[in-house]
C-alpha cells in the first residue's frame, strides 16, 4: 500500500521561502514518477510539478516556473518543493503525488496515490 506523507508548511511573508517534502512508502521509491499539486479556497485541484524516478526530467506550471523547484532525493525516498519568492495567491493546501507512469503526472496532469495535504499561507 502506497502512502505519502508532506511536511514543511506553514505560515510565510509575500517574498519568502518555504520547502515542502514528501516521503513516500510502499514501493520503490526512484521507480516511480512525483508531482507537487495544490489546491487554494473555492478552486479546482491544480497541477504544480512534476519529477521523473531518477530525477532527469522535470516540468512545472506556468505560474511557478523559476520561483519553484521540484527535486529529490532517492537515498533518502524523499521529494521535494523549495518554494521561493512566494506571492499570496500561492496559498493552498499542497499535495504531494506519486504516480505509475510519467504521462499521467507530467501531461495528464494526474496523481494515482496522494498525500493529506499542507497548508501553505502566505500572507501580503
Amino acid at each position: 500500500q502506497v502512502q505519502l506523507v508532506e511536511s514543511g508548511g506553514g505560515l510565510v511573508q509575500a517574498g519568502g521561502s518555504l520547502r515542502l517534502a514528501c516521503a513516500p512508502s510502499g514501493r520503490t521509491f526512484s521507480h516511480y514518477p512525483m508531482g507537487w499539486f495544490r489546491q487554494a479556497p473555492r478552486k479546482e485541484r491544480e497541477f504544480v510539478a512534476a519529477i521523473r524516478g531518477h530525477g532527469d526530467n522535470t516540468v512545472y506550471t506556468e505560474s511557478v516556473r523559476g520561483r519553484f523547484t521540484i527535486s529529490r532525493d532517492n537515498a533518502k525516498n524523499t521529494v521535494y518543493l523549495q518554494m521561493n519568492s512566494l506571492k499570496p495567491e500561492d496559498t493552498a493546501v499542497y499535495y504531494c503525488a506519486e504516480s505509475n507512469q510519467w504521462i499521467t503526472i507530467a501531461t495528464l496532469r494526474r496523481g494515482d496515490y496522494w498525500g493529506q495535504g499542507t497548508q501553505v499561507t502566505v500572507s501580503s
